[in-house]
């Protein structure tokens, strides 16, 4: 192959997009990060339902995480979104009910196609299901699912649907246990 033709990347998103994202930028950049944490959460979800997000009302935001298109992200009630996670969220996001995503997570639903000289963007949503709990630092890649009840460990990278009640760690993410909840 002649490496010395190959074509160039085209982005798909549309200047209003753009435009529409720059704008959400810079309102959460000045109405939201100035709050310390999570003080402010009402407004947070209010600034973020504003431009199209889905989230419940008990749902928490820390001010430091970041949603890149609040459009395609769906919270449901007691989820969380952590310090520092970055939400890069092209395509659907969805977090189930009182499942967490902890601090400096990566939810990642884009890519490009290698295989392709022009690298076209290619997307896949993440599906985080009820009481998933997404240790700090973890990368959730394009179109995983994790399952009800399932963990997956700091630092951990997930690259394959993570079954339900099921503990998952390192990087490719591989299983590490079943996950058994004992009444105290």
């Amino acid at each position: 192959m002649n490496y010395d033709s190959l074509g160039e990347f085209k982005s798909p998103l549309s200047l209003k997009n753009k435009v529409y994202r720059l704008i959400w930028y810079l309102i959460w950049l000045v109405l939201a990060r100035p709050f310390p944490r999570r003080i402010g959460n009402r407004w947070k979800i209010f600034l973020l339902r504003t431009f199209g997000a889905r989230i419940h009302g008990t749902a928490v935001i820390y001010s430091s995480a970041t949603v890149y298109m609040p459009w395609k992200l769906e919270m449901h009630e007691y989820s969380c979104l952590a310090e520092n996670v970055d939400c890069y969220n092209v395509d659907y996001v969805s977090i189930g009910a009182y499942s967490t995503v902890s601090q400096k997570a990566y939810l990642c639903t884009a890519s490009h196609d290698i295989s392709r000289s022009d690298h076209p963007l290619i997307t896949a949503p993440i599906a985080i299901k009820d009481r998933v709990w997404i240790g700090a630092d973890a990368f959730i890649g394009m179109g995983v699912t994790i399952y009800e009840g399932a963990v997956v460990g700091a630092r951990a990278a997930v690259f394959k649907d993570v079954q339900k009640w099921t503990v998952v760690g390192g990087n490719p993410a591989q299983e590490l246990k079943k996950r058994i909840l004992k009444n105290d």
